[in-house]
């Protein structure tokens, strides 16, 4: 009995076994493969890459191509640059099999094979992409098209030591079939560059000619501070906002004797590089108040960011795109601040990465307004210089002792650009947590000392800031209570409202 249950129980136990594996066979060869699982980088479901793509020659007279087709056509194609860009960079070819034919890739799955064998690593990422169709069959199987003018970015690296870098413009002649549904590279084949005229504008709001900055044509100073919300420091445009206070605000500095404010887009939460519509009608209402109150605004575009990899350059630039198309014709706006402080993350990020972007996203935004001028607000005297020509305006902060100031200020007297001390202060934090740090006294001798060598120098100024706060985010200066409690106390308004005794020294 023992035997024949043994035998009985092995006979139904290997019979459901194998319908068990026929049933899994005919349930995967009747389920249609997800493209999104073969294409493991993900492009499929979340868009990795966004550059520039307009379409500026779609006629064709054999057979007109549909709206719907154009998109995917653009989708694959763009694509296709994302994966060969991912490919020479991580020498991985499995995305290329996706977007190029068979003989296309061939190409590259061989100068792939290359770079690994010889220790390359070539960081690349194109930047906008103008196309314009020449040919789409009747069968809708083929499509020619020309892409001009492809601007490109590329790093080289040699056992992972940067070579040399690189911003090209090219023209491209290229052929993709659809296969499987999908549309796929043929051909790209390299063309003779098409011109691009430059629409040169003649009137603009605010300009620099030599060191000295203008607005409507006539001479201006800054003379002004950065500006946060006391309820709301560093999340200006959060559920808190309250136009009403910024009003007020704004009125306190009008009347104080300035005349600009430094404010601040967060990057992530603004949408990154889909900006959330809600917070640019809040970007809008505090430009119309500070117009109101007769204050220019500097215009710092990314606070909170510290990527700058290859790769995430065009998400930077849609995120720049969107700004700067809704403000630039905004009569309150003087300059745009690229970055916060980018040279603290020189060390994190490698100085040539963070320089690298620092450069396209100056020719991004000249590209979307070239009426305004430019700086970049770096963390201290010793870096002002960095990329000094690239700027119209040279910006530094400097938070060091008064004394050496004039001492290092002469590095940067040779420079003809008009030079703003965009953050400088002094906290009256002396109390428990500083015991022998300065009290309101020191801290109005401390402004009333600077605004007599910001007058001698005929600097441009913004102080940091108008208020104290009481509540510090640990992101900006981490969960220390000591750096804490020293950021609450620069301000020119104590946490209670009442002017502190450097209020009459805001301005001179």
């Amino acid at each position: 009995m023992i035997y024949r249950s043994f035998i009985i129980s092995s006979f139904i136990a290997v019979n459901a076994l194998i319908l068990f594996g026929i049933s899994q066979t005919l349930s995967f060869l009747n389920t249609g493969a997800d493209r999104s699982m073969m294409l493991h980088i993900g492009v499929k479901n979340k868009q990795a890459y966004m550059p520039t793509v307009e379409w500026k020659d779609t006629i064709n007279p054999a057979r007109p191509i549909e709206k719907q087709t154009m998109f995917n056509i653009q989708k694959d194609y763009v694509n296709s640059w994302y994966v060969r860009n991912v490919g020479y960079t991580t020498y991985d070819s499995l995305g290329i099999f996706d977007f190029y034919t068979e003989s296309a890739r061939k190409h590259l799955v061989d100068g792939i094979h290359f770079n690994k064998t010889n220790d390359l690593k070539i960081v690349s990422t194109t930047l906008d992409h103008h196309l314009a169709l020449d040919f789409y069959s009747a069968d809708g199987q083929l499509v020619v098209f020309e892409d001009q003018n492809v601007r490109a970015y590329t790093q080289t690296f040699k056992k992972d030591s940067l070579q040399f870098e690189t911003i090209t413009t090219a023209s491209y002649k290229i052929a993709m079939l659809l296969e499987d549904g999908f549309w796929r590279v043929r051909h790209i084949v390299k063309q003779p560059n098409s011109h691009i005229t430059d629409t040169v504008k003649q009137k603009k709001t605010s300009y620099v000619k030599g060191n000295q900055i203008f607005v409507n044509n006539q001479p201006y100073q800054i003379k002004g501070i950065n500006y946060y919300p006391q309820e709301t420091p560093w999340d200006m445009f959060g559920e808190e906002f309250d136009i009403s206070t910024i009003r007020k605000d704004f009125e306190i500095i009008k009347n104080a004797g300035l005349n600009t404010i430094r404010i601040f887009v967060p990057y992530d939460d603004f949408g990154k590089e889909f900006v959330q519509e809600v917070k640019l009608t809040k970007l809008q209402e505090v430009m119309d108040e500070a117009e109101s109150n007769q204050l220019k605004v500097v215009l710092t575009l990314f606070d909170f960011y510290g990527n700058y990899a290859v790769d995430d350059w065009t998400f930077t630039h849609r995120h720049a795109e969107q700004i700067v198309s809704s403000i630039k014709e905004h009569p309150a706006l003087l300059v745009w601040d690229i970055k916060n402080e980018p040279n603290l993350d020189f060390e994190n990020r490698t100085k040539e990465t963070v320089l690298a972007w620092l450069k396209e996203m100056i020719y991004q935004i000249r590209a979307l307004d070239d009426e305004h001028p430019i700086t970049i607000g770096w963390s201290s005297i010793e870096s002002a210089d960095i990329l000094s020509d690239e700027v119209d305006i040279v910006s530094f902060h400097y938070y060091k002792d008064l004394a050496e100031f004039s001492e290092s200020f002469k590095s940067l007297s040779s420079l003809d650009k008009p030079l703003v001390l965009q953050e400088f202060g002094l906290s009256s934090n002396k109390g428990l947590w500083s015991p022998f740090g300065n009290n309101e006294k020191d801290q109005a001798a401390y402004h009333e000392a600077f605004l007599k060598i910001i007058q001698e120098n005929k600097l441009h100024y913004l102080s940091w800031t108008l208020y104290d706060f009481n509540n510090i985010p640990s992101a900006v200066v981490g969960r220390l209570p000591w750096r804490k409690n020293a950021q609450k106390h620069f301000g020119f308004i104590d946490a209670e409202g009442n002017k502190k005794d450097a209020f009459q020294f805001i301005s001179y």
